[in-house]
This record gives C-alpha cells, structure tokens and sequence, in this order.
C-alpha cells in the first residue's frame, strides 16, 4: 500500500510539471545557438557579478521631522585666529532673549601671526579645493557620512613658529553652551562685561589704529563634533582692507540625527551666507567692528540613515537578470532546430507512433 501511495503521489507530481523535456534525440546543436549561449551565459555571469557590488554598497536615507527637543544645550565648536593681541578682543554670545552666555569654555591662545606654514598653507588649500567640489556637487557629502570617523584629520597641522616673532595674533578656541534660540556670537574689541541693561564690551582703551579684525575660521561646527565631517566655514579666510571693518555670517542650523554602521550621534549641518563692509559713520555705514556669526536653529530635524539592500531584494534582482536574458534568448537556445521544430513537416524519420500528430490540417 504504501508502495502505490507513493508511486500515486509521484505520478501526480509528474502531472505537475509545466515544463515537460524533449528528449536528446529530438535536439540538433548548431553554431548559432551555440555562440547565442555563450554570449548569454557571459552576460548573466557579467551582470550577476556587478548586482553583487551594488549589493554591498550602501545609501544615505533623509527623512524629516519636526524637532522637539527645546530642553536641551546646543553646543558651539569654535577654532578661530584673529589677526589681534589676546588682551585686545573678547569672544562671547549674546541669545535672542538677551542672555549673555558665559565663554569661560574659550581658551585665548597667543600665537606668532595669522599667516600660514607651507604645511598648514598646503592642508588649507586642499581643505578649500573640497568645499568647492562640496558646494558643485552635493551628493559628496553622502561618501563623507560614510567614511567619517576613519577619513583624513580635518584639524589644522602643528605650526612651527619662529620664536623671535612677537605674539600679535590670538587663537580663540573651545566649545560653548547655549540655549536653543536665535543668538549671536561674535568677536570684538575689548573683553565683555556684565551689564544690567544689556551687553558692554571694554573697548575705551584700545585705539582705532590697532583694529584688525583679519581672520580665519579653521572650524566651526554645532553639536557633537565629528572626525571627518566638513563644516561650510571651515578653512574660510578674510583680510580687512580698513582698520573699522565688519564681517557677518548669517548662520542656519538644522539639527541632524546621523546613523551609519560606524558612528551614531546627534550633530547640527548649518548654512551660511556672509557679508562684509566698512564702518564709516559719515557715509552711514554704523556698526561695530568685529566677527558676528548671527545663528538660528530650523525647527526641522533631518535624520540621516545608511541604508543596506535586502538579501530578499538582491536574490529577486538577481532572478530577475538571469530570468530576462534567459527569456530574450531563448529562441536560440531551446531545442527548436531538430527534424520536428516545424509542425507543418511530414517525412522521413518520423518515430513511430508521431507522425499522426504532424499531418497538415489539408491533408486530413
């Protein structure tokens, strides 16, 4: 009983078979077939073999939201080099509810001058050759979400000085805490003081012919800082041309949650449009002299993923390639050039038993 059970169920599965073979005898090879086989076999494995690439390679997924974090400190990297003496300029932020927040996270590092080494020139030309390409092509920035945490040291290599230069320059470096509301951190003349009605800067003692706010921002970043990312102002450099000289930077922040398969954390992308102009009252152009980097924080959140393709995905791609050459080539390859491919074909060689089913319907 089993026996027939089985021998029933096999025959049933038999039955099933949608695709029935034709028997060797019935094929006839030739050279056509045989270089359409080929050709198509080396696609399939070409193109199998690439799929397989662009299996292991990875994307970067944007999604938004809205940010509802308010609670929380934003955090201000800061490495600055203003062509003046430490005792003559204070950095601080002022936000927009008039709360002066304290820089005592700023370290004012003398140094000899604001010009470069040849190695530091070297990294500070390649550093500006990037952020072009960054700003022509921004699908580059997708390669250095990827690569941070092992890409090239974004900091600015060790200079060595001469120790016969006077220290005219100052390095204002650090990192401050701010709420997150509109403010404006700047760079001016004369340390900040605290003021009951507002903000105060000691700037009597310093004469106007020492004003040189020249400066170049080797970073500036928000958030938790990162190896490897670039910052929009990063590398920027500026000359005054008069003593009373303004520079503003229009800052908006957007708050970016990045996830890749090396590194998680909460970062700030920002852009920035600059100005710049001469302070001369007579010609009504008032101001303050100095750096202002005027900030605002987008209520937007960006969250940046690394997304990987599927197994399921790549094995239905890959079906799908080795199914559809197969399928546009498969005239040639199925056994179709034999004595019996034509069904209108009576004659010789006929099996026994099949040429019934051969017989043109004119002759019937």
């Amino acid at each position: 009983m089993r026996r027939l059970s089985r021998k029933k169920a096999l025959n049933f599965v038999k039955e099933l078979d949608a695709f029935p073979k034709v028997p060797e005898s019935y094929v006839e090879t030739s050279a056509t077939g045989g270089t359409v086989s080929l050709v198509a076999f080396t696609a399939m494995a070409l193109l199998a073999f690439f799929e397989f690439f662009v299996y292991r390679d990875t994307w970067m997924k944007y999604e938004y939201e809205v940010d509802k974090d308010f609670s929380s400190k934003l955090r201000i990297n800061i490495d600055i080099t203003v062509a003046m003496r430490c005792q003559f300029v204070g950095a601080d932020v002022l936000d927009l509810a008039e709360t002066m927040v304290a820089s005592d996270g700023l370290q004012y590092e003398p140094v000899r001058s604001i010009s470069l080494s040849p190695q530091q020139r070297l990294w500070h030309r390649t550093l500006l050759l990037v952020q072009n390409r960054l700003r022509e092509e921004h699908s580059l920035q997708d390669v250095i979400f990827k690569s941070v945490m092992k890409g090239g040291p974004t900091a600015l290599p060790p200079r060595e000085d001469d120790p016969t230069q006077p220290l005219n320059a100052c390095r204002i470096h650090g990192h401050l805490y701010v709420n997150k509301v509109a403010g404006n951190f700047h760079i001016t003349v004369g340390k900040a003081i605290p003021h009951p009605r507002g903000h105060a800067h000691l700037a009597a003692l310093v004469s106007h012919e020492t004003y040189n706010f020249s400066h170049r921002i080797d970073h500036l970043s928000f958030g938790e800082e990162i190896p490897g990312i670039l910052n929009p102002l990063d590398g920027t450099e500026k000359v005054c041309t008069d003593h009373n000289q303004m520079f503003q930077y229009f800052i908006t922040i957007v708050p970016t949650k990045l996830e890749t398969y090396k590194v998680s954390a909460d970062t700030h992308q920002y852009s920035v449009t600059e100005r710049e102009r001469v302070i001369n009252h007579a010609a009504g152009s008032h101001g303050v002299s100095g750096i202002f980097m005027k900030y605002d924080v987008s209520s937007l959140r960006v969250l940046v993923t690394e997304q990987h393709m599927p197994l399921w995905q790549f094995l239905v791609r890959l079906c799908g390639i080795i199914g559809g050459i197969f399928s546009t080539t498969a005239n040639p390859l199925l056994p179709n050039h034999g004595p019996f491919s034509d069904p209108w074909q009576r004659g010789g060689g006929c099996p026994s038993g099949l040429c019934g089913t051969w017989l043109h319907p004119s002759s019937q």
